[in-house]
Parts: C-alpha cells; structure tokens; sequence
C-alpha cells in the first residue's frame, strides 16, 4: 500500500483491497499447480489425494507469481486500471516478500541445496525434508542466498526509483522479473530438492529463463511505446487513506 500511495493514482489503494483477496487465493491455486504438475508429478500421480493437501507444503514462488499476475490482469481490464503501473507497484513487496519466504523455507528446511562436495553448508536436523534425504551431509545454502539476493534486488529497485528523470511505466515489475530470474536460475544449480530434467535443468530453471525472455521483451516495447509516458517514483500521485471496514 505504500507504494499505492508513492506513486499510483488515485483510487489505486482501493482497487489493491479489493484485488487482495483475488490475488491470494489464485496465487495459492497458482502455486500448487506449478509445485505439483512441474516439480513434484512423479510423487502426486501416484497420491492423486495430496494434490490438494497445501496444508501439508509444496508452494512454488514463481507458480504463484503467475497465478497471482493472471487475477490482477483480469481485475484491473474489468476495472480500466493500467496493469503495468499495478505491476511495478506491486514489484519491491514481491521481492521483500519472497526473501521473508525463503527465510520460512530454510527454517523449515523444505527447500534446500545438494551436498557440497567442499565440505562447507548447511546440515540440517532430523525431522526435515533435508535430512531426510541426505542426512547430516552439509548442503549448499542456495535458499538463504536466494533470500539475499531478494533483499539486494529489493534495495536496488529503491535505489533506481531516486532517478529524477523517472522510468517508463512498466520498469519496476521488467525489473523484477528479468534480475530475480537470473538470479533463480544460478541458484538453481546448486539445489537438491527437484527432479532435473533436459540439460539438467530443473523446472524453476526453465520458468526462469521464459520469463527472463518475456522480461526483456516487455522492457523493449515499454521502453519504445512509453518513452514520453514516465513515472516519477518519488513523488506522490495519490493522496488518499485505506478505505474502512
């Protein structure tokens, strides 16, 4: 909301309650497609039951992120709101949001790195995923990196919205997507948790590299259609207050 208020229009913070909800549950829905159907399938095609289990974990980041952007692409047509200023409000909560996730994930350690073969990581205790499947053997820490990198692309994104000049609406969320995937697909090498797949990839891997194509495609057409149309991110557009419940 803090964004809203920074730099959207008015009447944008009442769309983003409304929107809330929408975006929560096909976010969920979002999530637990991409963790079931791209990750985990050889499990749940053999416990067709757990497919709906989220109670029990196996959320995916970027799932979530596609079924969330599809709710707030179908809201704000209906609305005439401008999707792409939606989105890059919506692009620093989402990262800080995901390192909070990632810290969540180390602590549960239901993601994790492969072994290590230098003899330095994290070894987890038992009652985790991690140790389940490899024991007391130290793990890359590719999950808390991740959260860190979230947090620099985060603190980077603040630092590219003090531009006078402003950016083309659109910027913040190309921003997210093409440098958040980048880094997603590095860290990814050094996961342990997915099944691999052609070229040893895994599935975030593949997500990560279309969406760093889609990414920078967008950026080209923002960066050509909206060169006059600028967003100056310090400066509030919109003076207005939550609205009540």
């Amino acid at each position: 909301m803090y964004f809203a208020k920074v730099f959207g229009e008015k009447g944008d913070t009442e769309h983003w309650w409304n929107m809330a909800p929408m975006i929560l549950i096909f976010g969920i829905a979002g999530a637990r497609f991409w963790q079931v159907f791209f990750f985990d399938w050889p499990f749940y095609e053999h416990h067709l039951g757990q497919i709906v289990a989220v109670w029990n974990g196996g959320l995916s980041i970027q799932g979530g992120i596609v079924g969330g952007v599809a709710a707030g692409i179908w809201y704000l047509r209906r609305h005439n709101r401008s999707i792409l200023l939606f989105a890059d409000m919506a692009a620093p909560g989402i990262l800080l949001g995901q390192s909070i996730g990632r810290d969540a994930d180390f602590m549960n350690g239901s993601a994790y790195g492969a072994p290590n073969p230098h003899g330095f990581g994290v070894v987890f205790p038992p009652g985790t995923l991690a140790n389940e499947q490899y024991g007391l053997h130290p793990l890359w820490p590719a999950v808390i990196w991740e959260g860190m990198a979230d947090v620099i692309l985060f603190a980077i994104l603040l630092v590219l919205f003090q531009r006078k000049k402003g950016w083309p609406v659109g910027f913040a969320f190309i921003y997210y997507l093409v440098t958040y995937n980048i880094v997603r697909f590095f860290m990814e090498i050094m996961r342990g948790d997915s099944p691999r797949f052609a070229l040893g990839w895994d599935a975030a891997q593949y997500t990560a590299v279309v969406s760093v194509v889609v990414g920078l495609a967008l950026g080209v057409w923002i960066f050509r259609k909206n060169r006059t149309n600028r967003l100056g991110y310090t400066h509030s557009q919109a003076d207005e207050s939550p609205p009540t419940t």
